[in-house]
């Protein structure tokens, strides 16, 4: 029976050379990288069946690796972090994170949900559970349609409930260009008879300035002038 593969990635190497023996010993082969970068290349030339992840690295940290992994593979990552607070566990759950553990962790429980995670994984023919249809991922921008959250960039951003179902609407059809009127009857769920595009624009320039470093070049939310707005796709 071929060995299960996991990649270690911790810019810590005791970190990563203890980890590397502890699951060598319980039979899996172990891969190494020491920031997100390393580990992108290494997924690129090998096949892995789980990612043991920290967040704070250089060149490239977790978080943004764990972005870019998402974009084409479904294989489970464990977060390990120094980092405890509860906004941290909820940006790398939201994020596309299948387990969080706190740093220093206990030896037994990790091989226990490392084990745990395979066995979710392969029960689903090495695919994402339909959970993961629930998250919306486009450049930096993760909606999750579960927890009503939504993280840019790793930080989680406060919207509003009106301005949450019309960035799921603009995240839910990349590129396609809604109406103010379209916007309103699709998110308030009456039909737009008066000037709607006041009110639509306010909460347009409260998303854009809650998700954009730029406000007056948004990455993201953008005016099709005279036609309406759409979500820039990534």
């Amino acid at each position: 029976m071929q060995r299960q593969t996991i990649l270690v990635v911790d810019d810590n190497k005791e970190i990563v050379f203890s980890l590397g023996k502890l699951l060598e010993y319980e039979g899996y082969q172990v891969l190494k990288a020491y920031d997100g970068l390393e580990a992108l290349e290494v997924l690129k030339d090998n096949p892995v069946d789980l990612i043991l992840l920290d967040v704070m690295m250089p060149r490239l940290n977790g978080l943004s690796a764990l972005m870019k992994i998402r974009e084409y593979n479904r294989i489970p990552v464990i977060i390990l972090s120094a980092k405890t607070q509860e906004s941290d566990k909820v940006s790398g759950l939201v994020m596309g994170a299948d387990d969080y553990m706190e740093k220093p962790y206990n030896p037994a429980e990790l091989t226990a949900r490392v084990a745990a995670q395979l066995r979710r994984y392969h029960t689903w023919g090495g695919s994402a559970p339909q959970a993961e249809e629930e998250q919306l991922v486009n450049g930096g921008v993760v909606l999750d349609k579960q927890t009503k959250k939504a993280i840019v960039d790793g930080a989680e951003v406060k919207l509003t409930a009106t301005e949450y179902k019309i960035l799921e609407l603009l995240m839910e059809h990349p590129g396609q260009v809604f109406s103010a009127e379209k916007i309103y009857e699709r998110v308030w769920k009456e039909l737009a008879t008066g000037a709607v595009e006041n009110t639509v624009m306010v909460h347009i320039r409260h998303i854009r300035e809650k998700l954009e470093i730029d406000t007056k070049n948004p990455k993201y939310v953008k005016v099709v002038w005279g036609i309406g707005y759409k979500m820039e796709k990534y």
